[in-house]
C-alpha cells in the first residue's frame, strides 16, 4: 500500500479507538500480546532473514540490536501486559476550576490522534510503539528501518490479528512498507494525517526530522551520556555502576559514552578502571572497552589518544571517552558542553557536589550513584517507552502514556452568557 493511502486509512480508522473504553484498548492488548507468542515461529525466520543480509554491513553490537529471540519475544508480550496494568491517562482530569459564575472548566487529557515514528534497528520497538500508542487512544503510523523490514513486518502482522480477534480495526496500526528516504520525507510533511511524529534513532535521523517536518515533532534519542567520579566517590561502588553503564548494552542510548574523573582520585582510580574495563573482561572472555583519553589521563594509564571529535561521538560500542577534570564545577562545564540533554551521571558521598550537580546539569535525567543506564520506560515504570525525549516542550524524558497525550477544556454551564 502507498504510504499516503495508509495514512488516509488510519485517519479513517482512529475514531473507532477514541470511542473506545479502557476494558475494550486492554482486551486489544492481551489479544496483541497472545498473538505475539503465538506468531513468534513467524516473527523469528522474519528476523533470521534481516540478521543474515545485515552480518556483511553490521557490527556484532549492532546486530544484537537487531536480533531477536524466543525470551525476547516473551519480553515483548510481557511489555504489552505491562500496559495493560497502567491506568488510562485518557479523560482523567489535569485540573478542575469552577468560576465564579457557575462555569466549571475541566483541563482534561486526550489523545493526540495519529502518531508517526520513524526508527531504526530494534523490532521491539516496533511492539512496544503500538502498545502505548493504542493504550493512549492513539493510532501509530510505523517505520522501521530497512534493516528490520522483514521482522517489523511479522510483528505488525501479529499486532494486526489482535486487534482483529479483539473488534478493532486493524488499520489502527499502520506499516511503512517503503523504506526509502521518501517515505520518511512523506510522513514528516503529511499535515492533517499525522497529529505527532517521533524520530527515535541516531543523530542524522533525528536531525531530518527536526528540521524538514512540516507536522509536530518530539526530539528524541541521542544518548553522549556522562559520568562524573568526584574526588569522594565509593570507588568500588563507581567501578561497578561504569561497567553497567558501559558494557550491559553498549548499542542502546542510555549507556554511557564519556567519562569525567576528579584529579585527587584519578592516579588511584584510572588504573582500576583499565583493570576492570579490559584485563578482567578479557580473562572473562568479554568485550574489553577501549579507553580513548585526554592528555591527563594518558599520563597515568595506556590507552588510544582521544580524537577532537571523541567527546561529542554516541560511540555505541565498547569505546569509553575519559578525561581527567579539576572540580565538580569543571565537569558540569564540560556536560554543559558536550551532553546531548539525555542522562548523566555523578558518583559521590558528598551532598554538596550532588546538590550542585542535580541543580546545575539539564539533561532529562541527572542521576547520583547509579548507572545511566535505568533511563527507560519500564524501569521508570512507565511499561515501555515511545522513546525519550531530550527536548523541553511537552515531554522530557522517557514517554509513556502521559506524554502521549494532549489534553482540552471541557466547560459545563447552566446559561451563562458573556
Amino acid at each position: 500500500m502507498e504510504t499516503r493511502q495508509m495514512l488516509q486509512a488510519v485517519k479513517a480508522a482512529w475514531p473507532a479507538l477514541a470511542a473506545a473504553d479502557e476494558a475494550c484498548k486492554n482486551r486489544a492488548l492481551e489479544r496483541i500480546a497472545d498473538r505475539l507468542i503465538s506468531e513468534q515461529e513467524a516473527i523469528l525466520q522474519a528476523n533470521e532473514k534481516d540478521v543474515e543480509a545485515a552480518r556483511e554491513k553490521l557490527g556484532s553490537v549492532m546486530i544484537d540490536r537487531l536480533q531477536l529471540t524466543s525470551a525476547r519475544i516473551e519480553a515483548m508480550a510481557a511489555g504489552v501486559r505491562d500496559v495493560v496494568l497502567l491506568p488510562d491517562p485518557v479523560g482523567s482530569v489535569i485540573r478542575r476550576t469552577e468560576r465564579p459564575n457557575g462555569l466549571v472548566i475541566e483541563k482534561t487529557a486526550v489523545p493526540m490522534g495519529v502518531i508517526a515514528i520513524i526508527y531504526e534497528s530494534r523490532p521491539n520497538v516496533t511492539s512496544d510503539a503500538a502498545a502505548l500508542a493504542l493504550k493512549s487512544g492513539n493510532a501509530v503510523v510505523l517505520r522501521g528501518g530497512k534493516e528490520a523490514f522483514h521482522s517489523n513486518a511479522a510483528i505488525v502482522r501479529a499486532i494486526h490479528l489482535g486487534l482483529e480477534d479483539a473488534g478493532l480495526p486493524a488499520e489502527l496500526v499502520g506499516f511503512v512498507e517503503n523504506t526509502d528516504r521518501s517515505s520518511a520525507r512523506e510522513l514528516m510533511e503529511a499535515v492533517g494525517l499525522v497529529d505527532l511524529l517521533i524520530p527515535r534513532g541516531g543523530a542524522g535521523l533525528i536531525r531530518s526530522c527536526t528540521e524538514n517536518a512540516k507536522v509536530p515533532c518530539i526530539q528524541t534519542g541521542t544518548g553522549i551520556c556522562h559520568i562524573y567520579v568526584d574526588a569522594s566517590a565509593d570507588q568500588e561502588k563507581a567501578l561497578k555502576i561504569i561497567e553497567n553503564a558501559k558494557t550491559s548494552r553498549p548499542s542502546v542510548c542510555n549507556a554511557e559514552e564519556v567519562l569525567l574523573v576528579h584529579r585527587a582520585v584519578a592516579e588511584e582510580f584510572l588504573p582500576k578502571l583499565l583493570v576492570k574495563l579490559t584485563d578482567d573482561r578479557q580473562a572473562k572472555g568479554l568485550p574489553p572497552v577501549e579507553l580513548r583519553l585526554d592528555p591527563e589521563a594518558q599520563k597515568i594509564i595506556p590507552g588510544t589518544p582521544a580524537g577532537s571529535e571523541d567527546f561529542d561521538t554516541e560511540f555505541l560500542d565498547y569505546i569509553l571517552a575519559v578525561a581527567v577534570v579539576d572540580s565538580v564545577e569543571e565537569a558540569i562545564a564540560h556536560i554543559g558542553c558536550h551532553s546531548t540533554g539525555h542522562s548523566d551521571a555523578i558518583l559521590t558521598e558528598d551532598p554538596a557536589a550532588a546538590d550542585a550537580f542535580t541543580r546545575q546539569v539539564d539533561s532529562a535525567a541527572v542521576y547520583v550513584n547509579a548507572s545511566t543506564r535505568f533511563t527507560d520506560g519500564g524501569e521508570f515504570g512507565l511499561g515501555c517507552e515511545m522513546g525519550i525525549s531530550t527536548q523541553k516542550l511537552h515531554a522530557r524524558g522517557p514517554m509513556g502514556l502521559e506524554e502521549l497525550c494532549s489534553y482540552k477544556y471541557i466547560v459545563r454551564g447552566n446559561g451563562q452568557t458573556r
